[in-house]
C-alpha cells in the first residue's frame, strides 16, 4: 500500500521563481530510474520464486517507486514544459535492458541481493534528502521529502527481509562486505548516465558514457552535505553487521566525505572538459540487474 498519493502534493504551490536550474537535469534522470522499477520487480520476484511474502512486497516497492517516477516526471514536465517524460521515458526502456530473466540473483545469495538492495535505498534515501534541503521550489521540496522516506521505509524492508536469509545462508562479514562495495560502485554505471542522456540529449545524440555520467555526478555531487553522508554510512554500517553509530562509523563517514568532494571536482572538470552533445543516434545497450 503506499504511503501518499500524487493527487496529494500541493502542485498549485509550484513557483518557477524558485528553481535551481542544476536540479532540473538531475530530477529528470530520476524520474526515469525510478519508473523503471516494475522490471526490477519481475527479476527479484524470479530470484524469490518461492517466497510469497517478499514476492508481495517486492510488488507493492515497485507501485511506490513507480509513483515516484511519476511524481518526479510531472514535476520536471512543470519547469521544463518543453519536456515531454513519456517521450523520454520511451527512449530509456528502449536503450536500458535489465535482465528480468535471472533465476537466481547475481550476487551469488539472497542474502547477497538483499544487502545489494539496501545499499541502493541508503543512497536514494540520502539524495532526496539532499535534494529536497537543497531546493527552494517547495512542490520539489515536498516531493523530495515523500520519495526519501520512502525510501528509508523500502531500506527497512530489505533489511528485514536480509536478517532472515542471513540466518540461513550464515554470509560472512567479508562476503557481505564485498557486496555492499560492489553494489555502490555501481552508482556510476549505465542506469543513471543512460537516463541522464535521456532525460536531457537532444533525440538522435549519441550516448556517450562519460560524458553523461560526469554530467550527473558533477552536479548531484554538489548537493550533498557531510550530514548526509554521515547518517548514509550509518545505513551502510547496519545492513554490513556493524554498529551504526560510533568511532569506525564516524572515520568511514569522514573518508567518504573527502572521497566524494575529491570526485565531484573530478566529474566538474570533465564536465567542463566534455564536448557538446552531437546528433549522431545512440544504440541499445543491455545491462545487468
Amino acid at each position: 500500500m503506499k504511503h501518499w498519493q500524487i493527487g496529494q502534493v500541493a502542485w498549485d504551490r509550484f513557483d518557477p521563481s524558485r528553481i535551481d536550474p542544476g536540479l532540473v537535469p538531475l530530477v529528470k534522470a530520476a524520474a526515469m530510474v525510478e519508473k523503471n522499477g516494475l522490471d526490477y520487480a519481475v527479476y527479484l520476484k524470479r530470484v524469490f520464486a518461492d517466497d510469497p511474502d517478499f514476492r508481495q512486497a517486492a510488488d507493492n516497492w515497485a507501485l511506490e517507486e513507480v509513483q515516484h517516477g511519476d511524481a518526479l516526471g510531472r514535476w520536471a514536465m512543470l519547469a521544463d514544459p518543453a519536456w515531454n517524460f513519456d517521450d523520454a521515458f520511451a527512449r530509456y526502456r528502449d536503450g536500458y535492458k535489465i535482465d528480468v530473466n535471472a533465476d537466481a540473483s547475481i550476487r551469488g545469495s539472497r542474502t547477497g541481493e538483499l544487502i545489494a538492495r539496501c545499499m541502493v535505498e541508503t543512497g536514494t534515501s540520502s539524495y532526496y534528502t539532499a535534494l529536497g534541503e537543497a531546493t527552494g521550489e517547495p512542490v520539489l521540496k515536498e516531493v523530495c521529502k515523500l520519495i526519501a522516506a520512502d525510501e528509508y521505509r523500502h531500506f527497512k524492508l530489505f533489511y528485514d527481509h536480509m536478517k532472515r536469509y542471513l540466518a540461513r545462508e550464515k554470509l560472512s562479514f567479508p562476503q557481505r562486505l564485498r557486496v555492499a562495495t560492489g553494489r555502490i560502485g555501481e552508482s556510476e554505471d549505465d542506469e543513471l548516465a543512460f537516463a541522464f542522456h535521456c532525460g536531457n540529449d537532444p533525440e538522435g545524440t549519441p550516448y556517450d558514457h562519460n560524458r553523461c555520467i560526469a554530467g550527473y555526478m558533477g552536479r548531484a555531487m554538489g548537493y550533498y552535505r557531510f550530514h548526509h553522508i554521515e547518517r548514509g554510512m550509518g545505513m551502510i554500517f547496519k545492513a554490513i553487521g556493524l554498529t551504526p553509530r560510533g568511532r569506525m562509523a564516524g572515520l568511514a563517514a569522514r573518508g567518504a566525505w573527502r572521497l566524494l568532494r575529491w570526485r565531484h571536482g573530478r566529474y566538474q572538470r570533465e564536465l567542463a572538459a566534455a564536448p557538446r552533445a552531437g546528433s549522431a543516434a545512440a544504440g541499445p545497450r543491455q545491462v545487468p540487474t
